[in-house]
């Protein structure tokens, strides 16, 4: 005898998201559901290409399945549609992701380039604007220096695209090693124009490279779109900490969510295994656990990690088996579960 199709919904709605706290079926999460006999073949919905807990949902998926006795076997397979919030960020954005640390020097142009890269390489559509007006480095961490930004008929600017990422930054709209000068207006307006007279396309997260510090820029951002939110990077010294709690704090007072805590260089590995903790050790797990934030990451220094950026590919990209990358990518995969479990917070109850 086979499985009925009503028994097999009824396991599947015992089977949870992990970070949605809620059934597959309940969620919409089930596809499809084919019975052949003893066989029973499944697909599962993803809320994100890149989630971190695929692996865990096909495992509670068969076991539920096979607690059925007319069940013999279970196929699951996957796809993925990123669930955006009831009102798009920008024209076809679903989620606007800032990156800032409130400090210079601490890596957040490379952590920024690589949850980007990764994304993307999960499958998902990712735009990345490099909004660090004064010092712009994504051109040279996606090798597109000295190449300029085209705009078609309507004026509408045409972003650059490497490695399934689309880019702005404004290192291509001025001469290379311009020095800019700009004051608060002017820096409101040209990003105004990189966000919303870029021609994004379809994107379900065009991430946001801000500049160190709690200025201009991260205010405008927070005026100009909804931003579903922010991913704080720091390094475990206690200066470094000073300034991403004053990120936090704006944050907060701008009514944007904080997705967690990215720590980087959190050490250094030496050749006997041992690790070199240069700028100390459990500061950004200390901040996430007393803000209640999610430590999304620690990323430990490699000299890939700089070459990489050096390059011009990221690192995710270029050595995926580096300590650095493999940090990076789970990262990445847990800010894209983060921004689910922030669209499902923000759907109308029903």
């Amino acid at each position: 005898m086979s499985a009925t199709e009503a028994a097999v919904t009824a396991a599947l709605a015992t089977v949870q998201d992990p970070e949605l706290h809620q059934d597959l079926v309940s969620l919409g999460m089930i596809e499809e559901v084919a019975i052949d006999g003893g066989t029973v073949a499944v697909t599962v919905q993803l809320t994100t290409p890149a989630c971190p807990m695929k692996a865990e949902i096909e495992a509670d998926v068969v076991r539920a399945l096979k607690a059925l006795p007319e069940v013999e076997r279970v196929d699951v397979s996957f796809t993925a549609q990123v669930r955006g919030t009831p009102q798009e960020a920008l024209p076809g954005v679903k989620h606007v992701l800032a990156v800032g640390s409130g400090k210079g020097g601490v890596g957040k142009s490379t952590v920024a380039a690589n949850l980007a890269a990764a994304l993307a390489q999960d499958g998902a559509a990712v735009g990345l604007l490099d909004a660090d007006i004064y010092g712009p480095s994504q051109a040279k961490m996606f090798s597109v220096e000295g190449q300029r930004l085209m705009a078609d008929d309507e004026k509408r600017i045409i972003p650059l695209k490497r490695h399934g990422v689309k880019l702005i930054t404004i290192a291509n709209l001025v001469e290379d090693g311009q020095a800019l000068t700009w004051r608060g207006p002017i820096l409101h307006g040209t990003l105004t124009q990189l966000l919303q007279q870029t021609l994004w396309g379809r994107l379900d997260y065009l991430v946001v490279d801000l500049p160190p510090g709690t200025g201009d820029v991260q205010l405008s951002l927070g005026q100009l779109v909804t931003v579903s939110g922010m991913v704080l990077v720091t390094t475990p010294q206690d200066v470094a900490l000073l300034d991403v709690r004053r990120a936090y704090t704006m944050a907060r007072k701008t009514h944007i969510p904080v997705l967690g805590v990215i720590e980087n260089m959190s050490w250094y590995e030496l050749p006997d295994g041992s690790r070199d903790l240069i700028f100390g050790e459990g500061g950004a797990a200390a901040f996430a656990e007393r803000e209640q934030l999610p430590l999304l990451g620690q990323i430990p220094i490699t000299r890939g990690l700089r070459e990489s950026a050096d390059a011009g590919v990221p690192l995710v990209l270029s050595d995926p088996e580096n300590p650095s990358a493999v940090a990076l990518r789970r990262a990445a995969r847990l800010l894209a579960g983060q921004v689910s479990v922030q669209a499902l917070n923000t759907l109308p109850v029903v």
